[in-house]
């Protein structure tokens, strides 16, 4: 009887050790970044779903499109929300044209979209600017529906 009543207490300590174990789990991971109710707020994640985290470019062009200029705008409202946030703006090009070429080129996209943010009442310290050319391209493809996704500036939150 007492082997039994032994064994029984053992079961349930393990029991309860498993189930701290999940709950200290699940708590742990509450706050990386998400929450039940979504993205947690001022997060990269955030960004990327309630407002936008890239525009697009016209080819050889670092003009912000009129048609990109919400996104921006939106971000920078975003950034006044949380003013303890700070973005890289990176500049990306597609694959035409050469290394060099394509790394002022997207510096100067990625110059242009911190522009707009600064317009839109972000102050400047807060965002950083970085090319990465052709490097890292979005789309693979020699095509112009992949190089359209290639011509770009992505904000990231630090």
């Amino acid at each position: 009887m007492k082997t039994r009543m032994i064994g029984a207490l053992a079961a349930l300590a393990l029991l309860g050790a498993c189930s701290t174990a999940t709950d200290q789990n699940a708590s742990a991971g509450a706050g990386a970044a998400t929450t039940a109710t979504g993205p947690r707020p001022g997060s990269q994640e955030d960004l990327v779903a309630n407002v936008g985290d890239r525009v697009f470019f016209a080819f050889d062009s670092s003009a912000v499109r009129a048609d990109q200029r919400p996104t921006l705008e939106r971000q920078a409202a975003w950034m006044g929300r949380f003013p303890q946030v700070q973005v890289t703006v990176e500049g990306h090009a597609d694959e035409r044209g050469t290394r060099e070429y394509n790394l002022a080129l997207g510096q100067r996209r990625a110059n242009a979209a911190r522009d707009v943010l600064v317009a839109g009442g972000v102050a400047a310290a807060r965002i950083n600017t970085i090319s990465y050319g052709k490097d890292r391209p979005a789309a693979l493809g020699s095509n112009e529906e992949s190089w359209a996704q290639n011509r770009r500036a992505v904000t990231v939150v630090r």
